[in-house]
């Protein structure tokens, strides 16, 4: 069975899995991801060698501890009991003081339990979603973080910005691209809050700065896919590389009724039939 990410992210294309896995041809040499999220095709692919990167350092924090110190991790969160009081709790804490495992239990802890998996910041910094644990399924057990552990192994883990990762591209590697989206029609997702630190959300000229590596990652010889909501401004973007439509759920509308499905582009340099 597939490794399932111990996260889960506002956005994360688990239901995309299966147009994603066919580009992955078991010849590249390196799996490279800039805007990590949960991970999920990492997981499921189990490369032997990755690199993951992520703006979100308290994320990148997680990981690297769920890679290094995944018994502690488990051991940590299994003295959290599910609910609200100690979610709210945990919300309003400082962490610098917390050792990597236990600022991993307590990402987990309010990752599982917040509304939709969003990650959300306000100007101060402090994380700030709301308690919802409806249908967010049961806290990741120590067989799951073992399981994560052991294919995190293979990975560089590290926070940076996408273009200092991709600079790193060469000739076999794999990069997937999945980064938040800047849309041109009505209002954006803001992903992580408005602070300084993580440069965030994703602009219109973040989307340029990214469209301008795809032919350097090409001459590079790496093979890359994107997946990117289906605008107007990406329609024009990814124009002259493979392209084609998936469809995706949107899950960040409060209500219900809100969400809807939506098309994605998923963008690619490699020929694969789909």
């Amino acid at each position: 069975m597939p490794i399932k990410p111990f996260l889960r992210w506002a956005g994360s294309k688990r239901q995309m899995i299966s147009r994603l896995v066919p580009f992955w041809l078991g010849e590249h040499k390196r799996y490279i991801e800039p805007f990590a999220g949960s991970a999920c095709l990492f997981f499921y692919l189990e490369p032997e060698r990755a690199l993951l990167n992520d703006l979100n350092a308290e994320l990148i924090r997680t990981m690297v501890a769920v890679r290094d110190a995944w018994e502690e991790v488990a051991y940590y969160l299994s003295l959290l009991r599910p609910c609200k009081e100690i979610y709210l709790w945990l919300r309003k804490e400082n962490t610098s003081g917390y050792s990597d495992p236990q600022a991993a239990a307590r990402f987990i802890y309010l990752n599982r339990l917040c509304f939709n998996g969003l990650y959300r910041t306000n100007l101060k910094g402090e994380f700030n979603v709301p308690y919802a644990p409806y249908k967010a399924g049961a806290m990741p057990n120590k067989i799951c973080l073992q399981q994560c552990s052991h294919v995190l192994a293979s990975a560089e883990i590290r926070a940076a910005d996408f273009e200092e990762v991709l600079e790193e591209a060469t000739e076999g590697d794999f990069v997937y691209m999945d980064p938040p989206f800047a849309l041109d029609e009505g209002r954006g997702f803001i992903e992580y809050g408005v602070n300084a630190e993580f440069r965030l959300p994703f602009t219109s000229d973040d989307l340029d700065r990214l469209t301008k590596w795809l032919p350097i990652l090409d001459e590079r010889g790496a093979s890359f896919v994107l997946s990117y909501a289906n605008t107007k401004q990406a329609a024009t973007a990814f124009a002259g590389w493979h392209c084609s439509t998936v469809k995706a759920k949107r899950q960040i509308a409060g209500n219900h009724a809100d969400r809807r499905v939506a098309e994605e582009l998923v963008v690619t340099n490699i020929k694969v039939a789909q």
